[in-house]
């Protein structure tokens, strides 16, 4: 009897030691494919050239939660001239984000331009955090009423965002190389 009351005494102290162990943050861990990425971690290519690396980006409406690239490799990393540029021309310019800014009474910025010369009024660049924040995670970009990007769009955008931003495919310096 004093062994299976000692054996209980073990088990629960075992089971509430375990409870009290803090959760490993796996954001940034490299992985190869979606199971070396607990939940709700995907793993994703986010920087070009850096392979694959776990990331909660809580990807909806996805059938593979986001987890492989289309062609199974590393996946291309998004840029603003081919793959951003023409989502926010499409969604944001026209009357509210662009040279025109009546629609939106927020003449500091411009989503027509990926940086302007000066830095004044601030382009997409120097915009990227909030675009992300406004049109993935919130989703309150644009308002209702107003074309809005698709999930997918969306999805591009926060890519492009943790990738930090690249302007062209092959800048070096991040994208400053044009509008």
């Amino acid at each position: 009897m004093t062994r299976a009351v000692t054996s209980l005494c073990v088990s629960a102290a075992m089971f509430l030691a375990g409870c009290s162990i803090s959760v490993t943050d796996f954001a940034g861990k490299t992985c190869a494919a979606a199971q070396d990425c607990p939940d709700p971690y995907v793993c994703v290519a986010v920087r070009a050239g850096a392979g694959r690396t776990c990331e909660s980006l809580g990807l909806p409406d996805v059938a593979d939660g986001g987890t492989e690239p289309p062609d199974g490799g590393d996946g291309p990393v998004p840029t603003w001239c081919k793959d951003i540029k023409p989502i926010m021309l499409a969604n944001c310019i026209s009357a509210c984000h662009g040279e025109t800014t009546s629609g939106s009474g927020k003449p500091g910025f411009r989503l027509d331009h990926y940086e302007l010369d000066g830095g004044t009024p601030k382009g997409a660049k120097a915009m990227a955090e909030l675009i992300k924040v406004r049109t993935y995670d919130d989703r309150n970009m644009p308002p209702p009423g107003l074309p809005a990007p698709t999930d997918a769009e969306r999805e591009l955008v926060a890519l492009w965002v943790l990738a930090g931003a690249p302007e062209c495919e092959g800048a070096s310096d991040g994208g400053t190389g044009g509008p």
